[in-house]
């Protein structure tokens, strides 16, 4: 393998990388490799090296944004795809924290993603790998299916055996994926779900369609209606189609293409005959994806237009807030807040300041800012669960900086980054509620006072 050393400064990718990407050989085949002209801009600043989870944790190189774009560029030069080279793409958290840091405006978040759907492809990974993955997307991209898992995850509970597992550290001995599963797995709550149609209260604004999402839906079933009550009380009528699926955002993440596709024109379908002005998603990871609809089905000549349309429609609950204003009243909420941004939302979205502003907007709530940001707490879709020692670390060190802050209440946009940071808080012995920003604007507009969000302990 090259010194990636020798590669800084060199300029544009050179002439025989973009011949071998054109015809498909080396790493990658002809079916949307990673692109050369992205590869080149990447000119090795390592301005990337501090937000990157995997370089922070490990101080690879190769295990760097800069040092994964050398191996692609070897890849697209005719290396072939090793062993060694998938480790470090599968690495990747895909957090995109180095596509805010880039100077040079690298679109790192294409090249992992096109890099990631050749390894699904053309890389045969072993028996457990295969057996791993496989069960993961037979269920998480599912919502009948996770909620399926409701009921035994209930009686584990009760039954005491948790406790007893936990008490005797033997499932993290024999069975660290399970381990890291069971500390995930949330507190299971009964919330009827909305109904398809919402009214808007007072003078219609939008008329908004919502994702229900899947991980959402089957474990956290009070903040989507928490979302649909602050919609409604900003004036958004709200339509929740029966039916709706997957938007595709955990297989689009991991390289399974051909299933985003499908999951994408079975969402496009479902909802474009609603009349909706916009599409409002309350989980970060699964904005990002739909936001970019229109590139993954850019090739499909029945829904590309139709994918565009639909994802320029697309926008975060706090986003689509900022841009109506406010209407509904807020009253106070006596409580000091640490806001965390999911990295779905805040780097793949660059959307910070209007959550932000929404909190602040809350009378006699206290907005306080996390150290460090900018890095991952480890949850990265399904990577904990794949990567279950790397993810703990970077979610003890995510909790280590939540505490620190001495704030009551935890406070994100994203369902994974819920369930790994309060995994992280328990192991450390520490307490702080945890609540999606859609549950803070909800206790506020119908005055529910703060015992509405600090019974919900990590």
């Amino acid at each position: 393998m090259a010194d990636l050393d020798a590669t800084r400064g060199a300029g544009p990718t050179p002439p025989d990388a973009l011949r071998a990407a054109e015809h498909g050989s080396g790493a990658f085949d002809d079916r949307h490799p990673p692109r050369a002209d992205l590869v080149s801009d990447c000119v090795h600043c390592g301005f990337c090296l501090t937000t990157c989870p995997t370089y922070v944790l490990w101080g690879e190189e190769m295990d760097s944004p800069r040092g994964r774009i050398h191996l692609i560029a070897q890849g697209l030069e005719g290396e072939p795809l090793s062993e060694s080279m998938v480790s470090h793409f599968d690495r990747c958290l895909g957090c995109m924290a180095c596509v805010s840091a880039c100077p040079s405006g690298v679109r790192y978040d294409r090249l992992i993603e096109d890099t990631r759907a050749q390894v699904e492809r053309r890389h045969p990974r072993d028996t457990r790998d295969r057996a791993l993955r496989a069960a993961i997307f037979a269920v998480f991209p599912y919502p009948r299916r996770l909620r399926l898992l409701r009921g035994p995850l209930w009686a584990y509970r009760k039954s005491g055996l948790r406790a007893l597992l936990r008490r005797t550290g033997l499932l993290d001995r024999l069975a660290p994926t399970l381990a890291t599963l069971d500390s995930l797995a949330p507190r299971v709550r009964g919330v009827p779900r909305p109904p398809r149609r919402v009214a808007a209260r007072g003078p219609r604004r939008a008329v908004v369609g919502m994702l229900t999402g899947c991980v959402q839906s089957a474990f956290f079933p009070d903040v989507n209606s928490a979302t649909v009550r602050v919609l409604a009380a900003e004036g958004c009528e709200v339509l929740i189609p029966s039916g709706q699926g997957c938007c595709g955002a955990l297989s689009v993440h991991n390289g399974r293409r051909a299933e985003a596709e499908g999951f994408a024109r079975r969402l496009i379908d479902t909802f474009e005959q609603t009349g909706m002005d916009r599409f409002v998603v309350n989980a970060a990871g699964c904005g990002s994806s739909l936001k970019e609809y229109g590139e993954l089905l850019a090739d499909d000549p029945v829904y590309a237009s139709r994918a565009a349309a639909f994802a320029a429609k697309v926008r975060d609950l706090a986003e689509l807030l900022a841009e109506l204003g406010p209407v509904a009243e807020r009253h106070p909420l006596p409580v000091t807040v640490a806001y965390h941004d999911a990295c779905h939302l805040g780097h793949a979205q660059g959307i910070r300041a209007q959550p932000r502003a929404l909190l602040r907007g809350i009378p006699g709530l206290e907005l306080r800012e996390i150290a460090e940001a900018e890095i991952c707490c480890g949850s990265a879709g399904v990577w904990n669960v794949l990567n279950p020692g790397p993810a703990a670390e970077l979610g003890d060190r995510k909790a280590a900086a939540v505490l620190d802050t001495g704030a009551s209440l935890l406070v994100t946009a994203n369902p994974g980054c819920l369930m790994q940071v309060a995994a992280a808080v328990r192991r450390r012995g520490g307490e702080i509620a945890l609540a999606h920003t859609a549950q803070v604007l909800d206790a506020s507009l119908r005055n529910l006072g703060l015992a509405a969000l600090t019974d919900r302990p990590a």
